[in-house]
């Protein structure tokens, strides 16, 4: 009977995480370009999922759908104050980089600029996101996720 309910539980934490994140084979490209991962992050789905959660678990706004033009402040703020604030703006803000508004994104870090307006390719913030060197602490950002910064800033890294 114990091995039964084992089951249960596993079936249904693996349904949960399905419908909460997406089935990751729909999510993953086919084919990656070599050498150039912001081209991969660009191949991200079509379709953003329904809803997402932040690192509380609440449900936040869901993302942009890609091709749309990606807002500032209602997809990428929420997403760096959940996955990046606390290590860049927070009580604390490593290599003098904030991300606690557009301004401060902008502003760059104490090697420079972090967003190359228009070039995700050349934009630091882009490139250790895509690379998954960022977040260093807490899970990565999903393939959604990364794709909506590489389109903000492919897309001019507009304050809208």
């Amino acid at each position: 009977m114990n091995s039964m309910k084992v089951k249960f539980v596993v079936l249904l934490l693996l349904a949960g995480l399905l419908s909460a994140c997406g089935s990751q084979a729909a999510n993953t490209p086919t084919s990656q370009p070599a050498g150039n991962p912001v081209a991969a992050a660009t191949q991200a789905p079509a379709t953003a999922p329904a809803a997402a959660t932040d690192s509380s678990g609440a449900a936040t706004q869901a993302p942009a759908v890609s091709g749309a033009t990606v807002s500032y402040t209602t997809d990428i703020q929420p997403l760096l104050d959940s996955r990046c604030v606390n290590c860049h703006g927070g009580n604390k803000t490593e290599k003098n980089l904030s991300l606690k508004s557009y301004n401060d994104v902008m502003a760059g870090s104490e090697n420079g600029s972090v967003v190359t307006p228009g070039d995700a390719a050349n934009s630091p913030l882009a490139q250790m996101v895509v690379n998954g060197k960022m977040p260093k602490r807490g899970p990565k950002l999903t393939p959604v996720e990364v794709k909506l910064i590489v389109d903000w800033i492919n897309q001019g890294a507009k304050n809208n």
